[in-house]
């Protein structure tokens, strides 16, 4: 093997593992033809097709067994090839033919401690650009580990419904494969705001509760009747979502202005204590490009500290 070929090797090898599956540029758009169609403005492509991720960190107020826990949030948004049919991020998008979408990822990390032990959970949801094609989230899945042990939950699209699957510690939940009725997905609902302008469907509405709610409760997973409303200021939009027959309300606020940034949410239940999240800074990076010690100070740019 010459040098030329051992370097190559070494960059194809680099490529395929750290890349994101981004695409720089856009899907081409074109009216009512394949699976990229967009009606999405020049902003909105210039800004999610920059060959960067969106990364927001917030201030966590985390209620956890009767009291508030300190904690942090990052939301990391960014848009990916995705396959339809195997329903993971496509390397090759432009071998996939009619099986490729673009998507909006949101990977939701939250961190948090509840006396000496801590919790990681991380979230990622799948939705289409094309909310018009494709009205319903592709995938969501919950990774929560803690001290005790960890759990791990997914939904995936089909024609008519979600196949769930879920995998626990806990000897009530186990091991557990169903299907749910398609509707939207209460964790997909911020891809949604920044897709479509920052607006969310008003009304009641058909919805499926978290999955970090669901495993905390240790609820079975379901569709519920919700209501969604909308109050508006100068300068922010604010939802509230709250389900008819459970206990559980979530407020989300966003800009008012592109790109729609989530400026924080609260999620409150029956133990009347409050889960907040506050924006403490944004960026927008190439992430997966930034694994060097030297990028080490990025962290303080964004005001980590976990």
């Amino acid at each position: 093997m010459n040098i030329k070929t051992t370097l190559f090797h070494l960059f194809l090898f680099s490529f395929i593992g750290c890349q994101s599956g981004q695409t720089n540029t856009a899907p081409q758009v074109t009216a009512n033809k394949g699976n990229n169609a967009l009606s999405i403005n020049d902003a909105f492509n210039k800004y999610w097709y920059s060959g960067k991720a969106e990364l927001s960190s917030y201030t966590l107020k985390q209620a956890r067994y009767g009291e508030i826990r300190d904690g942090e949030v990052v939301l990391v948004f960014v848009t990916e090839p995705f396959s339809i049919s195997k329903q993971v991020k496509l390397d090759y998008p432009k071998k996939a033919g009619n099986d490729n979408v673009s998507v909006m990822k949101l990977n939701h990390v939250r961190k948090f401690y509840t006396g000496i032990y801590d919790y990681s959970i991380i979230t990622s949801t799948f939705t289409p650009v094309n909310t018009t094609k494709y009205p319903f989230t592709l995938k969501a899945s919950t990774s929560i580990q803690e001290w005790c042990g960890h759990t791990f939950t997914q939904l995936n699209l089909t024609d008519t419904a979600y196949n769930f699957k879920q995998f626990s510690y806990f000897e009530p939940e186990g091991d557990e494969e169903k299907t749910i009725k398609k509707a939207f997905l209460e964790e997909g609902l911020m891809t949604r705001i920044r897709i479509n302008k920052g607006q969310l469907p008003e009304g009641k509405i058909d919805l499926i509760p978290s999955t970090i709610y669901s495993r905390f409760k240790h609820k079975k997973m379901d569709v519920e009747k919700a209501i969604i409303s909308k109050t508006t200021t100068d300068k922010t939009l604010s939802y509230q979502i709250k389900y008819l027959n459970i206990d559980r309300t979530i407020s989300i606020d966003v800009e008012k202005e592109f790109p729609y940034k989530i400026l924080g949410w609260s999620e409150s239940d029956e133990t009347n204590l409050i889960t907040t999240a506050t924006l403490k800074a944004s960026r927008n990076e190439p992430y997966w490009e930034q694994h060097k010690l030297a990028d080490k100070p990025k962290r303080k740019e964004l005001k980590l500290n976990y």
